[in-house]
């Protein structure tokens, strides 16, 4: 069994066992290996240490590189790699590496590629001059174990240019995603792989930007605001997939990559300013308080009977607005009302942004917005809104006083989803001495201004609910008044 196979036994999380290591070794290495793990994380990574069951990493060790034309990189990678460092180095042709010994005997070289350390050959060729060994000739796209006396450090080292980054140009893609704006490339930026010490192929990150413009929703102001975005990719697929979406006609940006930048090579490309196919919608309805048309509008009518304040609906009639605040690609507007949740049977289909309605009618409506692009391939959806308007309801008092006190000094109904309404009082003769079409309104006891007198009055209210239901109401009123200063109008100056 080769050493790969106990890396591949090892790769179990958390539980695990160690077999034993009699006949283990790689035959191309002919040496021994200790194993430690490093955590028992979520993630287990055992590495393996050339040597002695003492050795600890070292965690400090540097690389010199001499002969770069341009700056040698680095790049701190994850623990779990077992790597020290990572460097970039433009172009390895030409170039050294040198290694400073803390532990005063001559290091050991080795280098490995994907099957991982447990593969490390020595590598040969290597220059001691006093605690500095050097690598005359490098080779990119490897890893490389430094073992320094009881310490190992270890490395993986890119050749950058056969991975240059460029970008010629941005364009649309084809392709269609409603949650995605998606770019068609062309250029040079395919994944930049390195292996772990376990042989675990990785991608070292381009950090390849993506900036772009799109809009952002403020719930303050209730509008769509344009704000800037950038999206960071770890290498360049031929079609980009940004999220979110654009939701606003812009161009987009693609730039990279990091190492590019840090020489001061930084390549762009601009697309042309693309619609955007991406559209989301915020919606409210606002439903109209029942007020007393006699009073300011903050006096809400005081003898209707009401419902959960909490809910849309409640006595008909009801007048409620329903607005919808749609991002740029929304082309088309439907607000769709059904008695079905589900929306099976649509009854009514209003093809505008905003609007307002009056519910007349006893029952439950659904109500919903859907926005949508130019094809209708991209739709915005809204939430349910539920309006639900409660059966009529009548109820007539038969006694008041309206003495000024504040309590009871008017007549008034008590209802509920009334679509008409009239009332008519009349005093003993049959004489009318008050009309009214508003069931909100009342009677204050007083023809032509003046209190009438104290006594009984009588009532006529034809009305029509929600629901259908028609009322055809008659009773007496009863006027109690105190005598004390009762300045109310005589029968005969009503009579008049």
């Amino acid at each position: 069994m080769a050493l790969q196979s106990l890396t591949n036994i090892f790769l179990h999380d958390r539980a695990w066992t160690l077999p034993t290591f009699n006949g283990l070794l790689n035959p191309r290495c002919k040496r021994s290996f200790t194993i430690i793990s490093v955590g028992f994380g979520a993630l287990f990574s055992p590495i393996f240490f050339p040597g002695s069951s003492s050795l600890s990493v070292a965690r400090a060790a540097e690389l010199k590189f001499d002969g770069s034309s341009l700056k040698v990189l680095e790049v701190s990678p994850e623990s779990s790699t077992g790597l020290d460092k990572i460097y970039v180095v433009y172009d390895v042709a030409g170039v050294s590496v040198s290694y400073t010994s803390t532990s005063g005997s001559q290091p050991r070289w080795l280098r490995y590629g994907n099957m991982g350390g447990g593969y490390a050959e020595e590598v040969a060729g290597i220059v001691y001059d006093g605690n500095v060994s050097t690598l005359p000739v490098v080779e990119g796209d490897k890893g490389y174990i430094i073992e320094d006396g009881e310490r190992s450090a270890y490395f993986w080292i890119v050749n950058y240019k056969p991975h240059r980054f460029s970008i010629r140009s941005v364009e649309p893609s084809l392709e269609s995603d409603c949650d995605a704006s998606l770019l068609s490339v062309t250029g040079e930026g395919a994944p930049i792989h390195f292996y772990t010490i376990s042989g675990q192929q990785k991608v070292l990150n381009r950090d390849i930007e993506v900036a772009y413009s799109t809009l952002q929703w403020n719930a303050d102001q209730k509008l769509f605001q344009e704000v800037g975005a950038v999206q960071h990719y770890e290498y360049l697929p031929e079609t980009i997939s940004v999220r979110p979406a654009a939701l606003c006609p812009t161009e987009f940006t693609v730039s990279g990559d990091i190492f590019l930048k840090q020489w001061n090579w930084l390549q762009t490309a601009t697309s042309s300013v693309i619609s955007p196919s991406a559209v989301e919608a915020y919606t409210e309805a606002i439903q109209e308080s029942d007020m007393d048309s006699s009073n300011s509008e903050s006096e809400i009518a005081s003898n209707l009977i009401k419902g959960d304040d909490t809910l849309l609906g409640g006595s008909a009639p009801c007048v409620i607005s329903f607005l919808a605040y749609p991002s740029d690609g929304v082309l088309h507007h439907e607000w769709q009302m059904s008695r079905s949740e589900n929306f099976e049977d649509v009854e009514y289909r209003f093809n505008v942004q905003d609007f307002e309605y009056t519910f007349m009618d006893e029952g439950t409506f659904f109500l919903r917005y859907i926005g949508s692009n130019s094809d209708g391939s991209c739709e915005a959806v809204s939430d349910t809104y539920t309006v639900s308007v409660g059966a009529s309801e009548l109820l007539c008092p038969n006694t008041f006083s309206p003495n000024g006190d504040g309590v009871n000094d008017e007549w008034k109904v008590a209802y509920r989803s009334l679509i008409e309404f009239k009332c008519w009082i009349f005093d003993r003769y049959g004489n009318q001495v008050f009309h009214f079409a508003d069931p909100s309104l009342g009677w204050d006891g007083t023809r032509g201004g003046k209190p009438v007198k104290s006594g009984v009055y009588y009532y006529v209210i034809q009305a029509v609910g929600s629901d259908g239901k028609k009322y055809n109401v008659k009773g007496d009123i009863n006027i109690l008044r105190s005598n004390k200063g009762d300045s109310s109008t005589s029968d005969s100056a009503m009579d008049e």
